[in-house]
């Protein structure tokens, strides 16, 4: 079984949401992961819910709200 793998940066997880299959979207008091699960993997990305709602607006994949 392989491991989640933490994103640390914007661009990246817009590249990798391209090609995600689905992202899923946790909200805890005041911070939001959003997770995008590829063919392969699983990647998470740790943000505020202001940068998310920006990111949410730009990625094509379905989302998921947990």
């Amino acid at each position: 079984m392989k491991m989640p793998k933490q994103i640390t940066d914007e661009d990246t997880f817009l590249d990798l949401s391209e090609r995600a299959i689905h992202c899923r979207v946790k909200r805890v008091k005041d911070s939001v992961k959003l997770k995008l699960r590829t063919k392969k993997y699983l990647y998470t990305y740790k943000t505020n819910p202001d940068n998310a709602e920006r990111l949410l607006r730009n990625i094509t994949c379905d989302v998921i709200e947990l």
